[in-house]
């Protein structure tokens, strides 16, 4: 069987991979190409999960999943998945692996999960599920599996009257955007949580898009007893109860002012990369999201995406006739239906951000993401106006001690991963930035361990390749200086604090 790889040397950093900091380093070991995936066509790169029982990697993309050998990167198999639909994401707990599939025919009508056994691949049934689910997760017991069924309209409403900010009529057919709550021990539906009427707290929530909550994105806490979901185009959080499978509440998520020093972006797409303070605001909006534990409490990453409609009916240019923004804002992508003349908001914060369970901000990296790509030379300067590096997901691991956050930006000129140790999530730090020459917009990142080492596995869509990275950890840069302090190396420490903006 023909396979398209290509392989990396597993001692020493590869090339295009990050350069060694004083505490984090990252080892390129494999590049998988799933356009060779034998009588696959249309398969790509979108999210993966790690199977510890088989070490596989599994990798979904529209036609299906192939699972690769983790060691080698080699195909083990390609499962098709086209008759059922396409397949939106994969997560694996228990030697079960769970699949998203949306309606083969209408997306609007009710999706499914499809479960296989990890050992043999062998499909083992399958549960109906709300109208496009888009991603799923279990809890960490593996007692549950939660499904974001994001619910997408086909066909929006049309725009109501001519005042700004815009309005827009519901859609004729858009299905509710629920959460499945699967039972893994009878492998039955226990409950479907519905938004419509929750409480909600927080500021800036977008209601006036003619759409309904879209859930997006799902973490779960330690316990399994409650679940955050990200409601992107909304701007808002949903926490759901798990031992009553109901949501509490959705919180919204506020704006960030992109006046405040250290919250910079480059407005304008003209060739000039140009960071500065700006009159304008933008929606957290936030895409992947996951929870971590510091001094007993929970909390949650968010990757701080930014999302219009699909038909881009909620999305003008400032210097339009309407909103009369002037250079440099001229170009800029705005929210129409939350933007007037000299009041401007944009999709997305353009960094990845901490929240505590009531989702109260407690770190923002402000335009650090931005600025060490440029730092870099992988700066998209196509994308100034619209979301700039536009981080897509995140996921989390204790290495050593270390909490390191891996934050995938999906609109840079080559991959790229952030790496923030997050340990103290008031106190965050920036590692470094995972570059690969070979693969393009990181689309699902993965962190994992296996056999006493750290992994990273990243599924690029554009690129259409799935990498993995093994991960290292060196000593804290003071702790070395004390254990060579009789050479004279006291007060050695090269590391970078950045502070919360």
């Amino acid at each position: 069987m023909k396979q398209t790889l290509i392989a990396f040397a597993l001692g020493g950093l590869a090339a295009g991979s990050a350069q060694a900091g004083p505490t984090f380093s990252a080892d390129k070991l494999w590049t998988y190409n799933h356009a060779g995936t034998p009588n696959a066509p249309g398969q790509m790169s979108e999210i993966s999960a790690y199977d510890a029982a088989t070490g596989t990697i599994w990798v979904a993309g529209v036609v299906g999943v192939d699972v690769l050998n983790a060691k080698t990167g080699q195909l083990v198999q390609h499962i098709d998945t086209s008759s059922l639909g396409n397949i939106n994401s994969v997560a694996i707990r228990n030697g079960v692996a769970a699949f998203a599939i949306e309606d083969k025919l209408t997306r609007t009508n009710n999706g499914l999960v499809q479960f296989y056994d990890t050992t043999s691949r062998a499909a083992t049934g399958s549960v109906t599920v709300g109208a496009l689910p888009d991603m799923l997760t279990f809890t960490p017991d593996g007692s549950k599996l939660l499904v974001a069924n994001e619910g997408t309209p086909s066909t929006y409403g049309a725009r109501i009257g001519s005042s700004v900010p815009f309005q827009f009529a519901a859609a004729a057919t858009d299905p509710q955007g629920s959460v499945s709550i699967i039972d893994m021990a009878t492998r039955t539906l226990a409950a479907t949580a519905a938004l419509s009427g929750v409480p909600t707290t927080g500021s800036h929530i977008r209601s006036n898009t003619g759409m309904d909550y879209e859930p997006e994105y799902i973490a779960v806490n330690s316990a399994g007893t409650k679940a955050y979901v990200s409601l992107q185009e909304a701007n808002a959080m949903g926490v759901l109860n798990l031992t009553t499978n109901t949501f509490e509440k959705v919180v919204g998520l506020g704006v960030k002012d992109f006046r405040q020093v250290g919250n910079e972006i480059d407005p304008k797409n003209n060739g000039t990369i140009s960071f500065g303070t700006q009159a304008v605001k933008g929606f957290y909006m936030p895409d992947g999201m996951a929870t971590f534990s510091s001094g007993g409490k929970t909390f949650i990453a968010m990757a701080n995406e930014g999302d219009f409609r699909e038909d881009d009916g909620d999305r003008s240019s400032a210097g339009n006739s309407t909103f009369k923004a002037t250079s440099p804002l001229d170009s800029l992508r705005i929210a129409n239906t939350d933007s007037s003349p000299g009041d401007l908001y944009v999709a997305g914060a353009r960094s990845f951000s901490i929240r505590d369970e009531n989702g109260n901000l407690v770190y923002d990296s402000g335009s650090i993401l931005d600025r060490k790509a440029a730092e870099k030379g992988i700066y998209d300067d196509g994308r100034s106006r619209d979301k700039g590096v536009e981080p897509e997901g995140v996921t989390i691991i204790e290495i050593n001690g270390r909490t390191l956050i891996f934050v995938g930006l999906e609109r840079t000129t080559k991959s790229a991963i952030a790496v923030f140790d997050i340990t103290d999530p008031r106190d965050v730090e920036y590692l470094d930035m995972i570059v690969s020459d070979t693969d393009l917009s990181p689309e699902g990142v993965a962190a994992f361990m296996a056999d006493g080492q750290y992994f990273l596995s990243v599924a690029n869509e554009v690129s259409n390749t799935t990498s993995l990275y093994r991960l290292n950890m060196v000593p804290e840069p003071h702790a070395l200086a004390l254990t060579l302090g009789g050479l004279g190396l006291l007060g050695f420490n090269l590391r970078r604090r950045c502070k919360a903006v």
